[in-house]
């Protein structure tokens, strides 16, 4: 948009821009929060997938993670190594047997003590009263059964 003496106007208003920017903010809030349990919000998105999908495969947690089945095994074996699961997966090849370890199942919970502080943060009661409409929102959108409408 421009103006009739020239000057650049206003952005267009863009609901897409907007949601990415505020997903940028909330990614490097949640990041900050998951920094003193060393963790980020990548790797805790991997070790929620792994604790909630049994069995998953290695391609089964690329495609929830949105990274490749190469950047998995990487991952997880540093989940491994950190102790956090196990990948009892016997050979190359072979169905995916990785689990969340009692470490893992520990740190999880704090991770959802943190992400919670964030909630509570950005979207809680004292918060911008735009976001917390905006949380409330998510929240209904996303919790309302199937086929229900607002």
């Amino acid at each position: 948009m421009t103006y009739e003496n020239g000057r650049p106007g206003p952005p267009v208003t863009s609901a897409s821009i907007l949601v990415l920017t505020l997903a940028r903010r909330v990614e490097t809030e949640l990041n900050a929060a998951l920094a003193a349990l060393d963790l980020t919000v990548s790797r805790l998105g991997l070790l929620g997938h792994i604790a909630a999908v049994p069995g998953a495969s290695f391609s089964d947690l690329a495609r929830m993670s949105g990274i490749t089945v190469q950047s998995v095994h990487a991952a997880v074996k540093a989940l491994a190594g950190a102790g956090l699961v196990r990948d009892n997966t016997a050979r190359a090849g072979a169905a995916s047997a990785i689990e969340v370890t009692p470490d893992g199942d520990r740190l999880l919970r704090r991770a959802r003590e943190a992400v919670a502080g964030v909630d509570e943060r950005m979207f809680g009661e004292t918060a911008d009263p735009v976001l917390r409409q905006v949380g409330a929102t998510l929240r209904a959108a996303f919790t309302a059964p199937p086929g229900a409408t607002s």
